[in-house]
């Protein structure tokens, strides 16, 4: 006996949406949202999408013109709730041209719950775009088919990151002057935790102390290799997924 296609197929376009969804309401998607469906995706009357909000989790919906190249969305059932995620934070330092967003869009990818930029004694880049990084991690969600979206914070200095640093909340930084083995400090930590990466020119000295005066810091090594800002974020956040967080399952 065949197996029973999969539904919604793997391939119905997934969208998200700021206000509340629930099953039984009409929506008017927005110009990009119905250009998106209509010319890329090549969708029309009766086809399916699925929908979420980051509230209350993900939906099916159908669609019907509503003139002038706009789409609606009427929502037919709930498909699954919002996605419960690691208590992780990824804490770092922006970055010049395109590599922060970067940063932040495979952030979202992972599973990272709280994105915190950081601007540090070398921080090159010291205003972010915020709009910016939340649309690269909105378009990431939408194609990693996560249901909750990562919490963008504000900008924020060091000093103060640190002068108000949770009781409860571990940071792991990575240190390019040496540290714990990163697998094995991860994996022994249960609860809330946090990655600490700094700027392309690494911590200074004053910063270093800083950090490591903090109860709940402990430093990491990230390898014999210097890496690139980026890569360290990264990578040290797949690794936190795969050795303490929901890789596991």
């Amino acid at each position: 006996m065949p197996a029973t296609p999969a539904w919604p197929p793997k391939s119905t376009p997934r969208l998200y949406l700021e206000e509340r969804i629930e099953a039984g309401a009409t929506i008017e998607l927005d110009q990009a949202q119905s250009r998106y469906l209509l010319g890329v995706m090549r969708r029309g009357d009766d086809d399916v999408v699925r929908l979420f909000d980051d509230r209350t989790g993900e939906y099916l919906a159908r669609l019907a013109a509503a003139g002038g190249g706009r789409c609606l969305a009427t929502v037919e059932e709930k498909l699954a709730p919002r996605e419960e995620v690691p208590d992780l934070w990824l804490c770092a330092s922006p970055l010049q041209r395109d590599n922060f967003a970067l940063v932040a869009e495979k952030a979202c990818e992972l599973g990272v719950r709280r994105f915190v930029p950081v601007e540090m004694r070398r921080s090159v880049v010291r205003k972010i775009n915020d709009a910016r990084l939340q649309k690269r991690m909105i378009e990431a969600a939408e194609q990693c088919e996560r249901t909750a979206l990562p919490e963008l914070a504000p900008l924020t200095k060091l000093d103060r990151l640190l002068r108000d640093w949770p009781a409860d909340r571990a940071l792991f930084f990575a240190d390019e002057m040496g540290g714990e083995a990163p697998a094995e400090a991860l994996a022994n930590h249960a609860g809330p935790a946090a990655l600490l990466i700094g700027p392309e020119g690494g911590f200074d000295n004053a910063e270093r102390a800083a950090i490591r005066g903090l109860p709940q810091a402990r430093p990491i090594s990230l390898g014999p290799r210097i890496l690139r800002a980026e890569t360290a974020a990264i990578a040290a956040t797949a690794l936190w997924m795969a050795v303490a967080g929901d890789w596991r399952n």
